[in-house]
């Protein structure tokens, strides 16, 4: 750029802020797909802030950052649907449905637990895949909006996003140099706080639709019978509703999960159980990579279940829309990530926010970080917040007497809204599998999760672990 440092970067602040306003509006007014305002609005903002024929190489090192991601994605998605395919997660489905009772509040309330307790390897895709694929064919028989299904997934594992293995909490006693279990073990009553708040929205959420498909069974079955002539059609009606719980009790609502499907493979169900329990074992452990992870398990999986290879491609097949869809969206966010660092929008951004900050509030600087991770790392990497901005606020903050540890504790509080951005591969993982336009899931999610991250803020100061003033 040609432009003299003193005002270049109040313009790169402006067109950051400007670039991501505008993909929002696009996204969030239904104009444009992820897809198409990942990569058009970014390169349009990056060849006005005079990047040139340089885009290029901010794409491609984008791209070149968000590669083991995708990578992950592709694998973790085959593996996965191998194992629903097979029927491992079959007798869950059956558990889930004889305690929900086709009650959607029940349902909606389940789908927070089950996902709070698949957060627990850490891994976003993971949790989604599963809770998807064991919980929409519910959803769908019992006429629960998937929308529903996102946001209270996406709460549930965006709340457990803080443990020490998640990556927010590595990053930040990293960038600080701490250790992980002094910023994350403090903070167990704000987790658990969330947690508790998440679970309190999924109960609101259930009970919500419960009067809404109430008032579709009256209008579709009531009316019509009471317009009949006599007795007979009411019976009737009656007869429809008992049906359709009868059907659902015996299993048969799973349209996605065929129990007589030619795939399954119930003499390989130990095997398959103990393949995916190694494998999040060894996930956690950190032993080698979560992508190369994957791939490995895929392979073992797709050899064992299906040993012909045409079997093997056909497994693969069925799962190519979900593949080709979520792929695609993490390479284009790759654009945005790549003209964001690549032209200094990040660094200006963090730079010009850092600067705004009076010296009278330097002493409610931690709380100050908690507010600002909201916004801040939904619109941009957990990288670039915690390596670029965090140790800045923190060194700040040393003046003033507050400690770095307390600054991580407070950074981290805002993770419920960041799991939610465009910009996190997993999330839009979620809402590919589950059928949902991201801007449904964004409308019925983000204030909820600006609440979840509040409270877990207000939490940390209250019990002492976050300094106010």
């Amino acid at each position: 750029m040609r432009t003299s440092r003193k005002w270049a970067l109040p313009m790169l602040v402006s067109l950051g802020f400007l670039m991501v306003a505008v993909f929002m509006y696009l996204v969030l007014s239904k104009r444009a797909t992820p897809v198409v305002g990942l990569i058009l609005v970014p390169v349009a903002f990056g060849l006005i802030a005079g990047a040139g024929t340089d885009i290029g190489d901010m794409i491609v090192g984008g791209v070149e950052s968000l590669a083991p991601t995708a990578a992950l994605l592709f694998f973790a998605i085959i593996f996965f649907g191998i194992m629903i395919d097979v029927g491992l997660f079959d007798p869950l489905v059956r558990l889930i449905l004889r305690l929900v009772r086709d009650d959607p509040a029940r349902l909606v309330v389940g789908t927070a637990v089950l996902a709070m307790i698949v957060s627990l390897d850490g891994d976003g895709s993971t949790t989604f895949i599963i809770t998807t694929s064991a919980l929409l064919p519910l959803y769908l028989k019992l006429k629960v909006s998937p929308v529903v299904l996102t946001v209270v997934t996406g709460l549930s594992n965006a709340t457990m996003n803080i443990i020490p293995w998640g990556g927010p909490t590595v990053r930040a006693a990293s960038a600080l140099g701490l250790s992980p279990s002094e910023v994350f073990v403090p903070m167990i009553p704000s987790l658990v706080v969330g947690l508790l708040i998440v679970l309190a929205f999924a109960f609101h959420l259930g009970v919500m639709e419960r009067r809404r498909i109430g008032r579709l069974v009256w209008s579709a079955e009531r009316i019509p019978a009471r317009v009949g002539s006599g007795g007979s059609g009411s019976s009737g009606s009656a007869g429809t509703g008992d049906d359709s719980t009868a059907g659902a009790e015996t299993g048969g609502f799973i349209d996605g999960l065929d129990p007589n499907r030619a795939s399954l493979r119930p003499r390989l169900l130990p095997f398959n159980a103990m393949l995916t329990v190694v494998l999040l074992v060894v996930l956690v452990l950190d032993v080698l990579p979560i992508p190369v992870l994957f791939m490995i398990a895929a392979g073992i999986a797709l050899a064992v279940n299906f040993p012909r290879v045409t079997d093997q491609s056909a497994a693969i097949v069925r799962h190519s829309s979900s593949i080709v869809s979520v792929v695609a969206m993490v390479f284009a966010a790759a654009v945005l990530t790549g003209v964001f660092q690549g032209t200094g929008m990040v660094e200006a951004m963090a730079l010009w926010l850092t600067g705004v900050i009076p010296d009278a509030l330097g002493p409610f600087l931690a709380v100050i970080t908690g507010v600002l991770s909201i916004p801040m790392t939904f619109f941009m990497t957990n990288d670039a917040f915690y390596f670029g901005v965090l140790p800045v606020l923190a060194e700040t903050a040393a003046q003033y007497g507050v400690e770095p540890v307390e600054m991580a504790r407070a950074s981290i509080t805002g993770q419920p809204v960041h799991m939610q951005s465009p910009l996190v591969p997993a999330i839009l993982l979620l809402v590919t599998l589950a059928g949902v336009h991201l801007a449904d899931h964004h409308r019925k999610v983000l204030w909820r999760a600006v609440a979840v991250s509040l409270a877990m803020l207000v939490t940390g100061v209250l019990v002492g672990q976050i300094p106010f003033g």
